[in-house]
């Protein structure tokens, strides 16, 4: 991890030498007593911290924090449930990005069993937002967001902007060709055999334009890192 993120709650209790946050600062940064650290706090600014004191047990840190807050970039990312090990990636990988929210939902082809790993009940898929900004050096967690479907998606959401649905099949651009002003994006990826023709015109109808990464056939989690790369280069935070 290149930053180490805090909750606000967390700052004046001692850090348990059990915690992955003091195994890094103890074994990886080899960091001694006084020395300074890059550290964060969630949704909020980046800073220093100081290993001060220590006992068996734990570590007391002291903490000073910059005036500047990191901003995410105005990309909304949907995404079809897709296996797990996919989805890990595509969490911790986008979220590095610098993507605002990501939003799972079902499509017509998707595996219903996705839905119910238990990657969305244990926690961990909101410690893969947390590790993918530290890997960033970042302090912004995206959004996480579930829908049952597409429909329903677009229902509650109801995205503005530049609306956006990576298609290999029925797309009329070439996602690099498109211009993006400084509006909201969203980008809409399928699963892993794509949308259905009832889907690809539901997008359509809400406005979305179906755009290509080229011919080949991309994973799922490569066309979402490569879709936002290229976005992000006309998307300002």
């Amino acid at each position: 991890m290149n930053l180490i993120l805090f909750n606000s709650e967390e700052l004046e209790a001692p850090l348990k030498k059990s915690d992955p946050r003091a195994v890094h600062i103890l074994e990886v940064l080899r960091m001694d007593s006084g020395q300074k650290f890059d550290v964060g706090l969630v949704n909020g600014p980046r800073g220093k911290a100081r290993w001060k004191d220590s006992d068996k047990g734990s570590l007391q840190l002291s903490f000073a924090w910059e005036t500047e807050v990191p901003t995410l970039l105005p990309i909304d990312l949907w995404v079809s449930f897709c296996r797990p090990q996919t989805c890990r990636r595509i969490l911790q990988e986008c979220t590095s990005l610098g993507v605002r929210s990501i939003n799972f939902f079902d499509t017509e082809k998707s595996e219903p069993n996705y839905r119910k790993s238990k990657l969305w009940t244990t926690g961990e898929a909101e410690r893969l937002l947390v590790r993918g900004a530290e890997q960033a050096f970042c302090t912004q967690i995206p959004l996480l967001r579930f829908g049952n479907e597409l429909a329903e998606t677009i229902e509650e959401n109801k995205p503005a902007g530049t609306c956006l649905a990576l298609d290999n099949y029925e797309s009329t651009k070439r996602l690099g060709a498109i211009e993006v002003s400084n509006e909201p994006i969203t980008l809409a990826v399928g699963g892993e055999r794509g949308w259905s023709n009832l889907e690809r015109d539901l997008l359509r109808k809400h406005g979305f334009t179906l755009v290509d990464l080229g011919s080949r056939v991309l994973r799922t989690e490569t066309a979402c890192i490569s879709g936002i790369s290229i976005l992000s280069i006309q998307a300002k935070p």
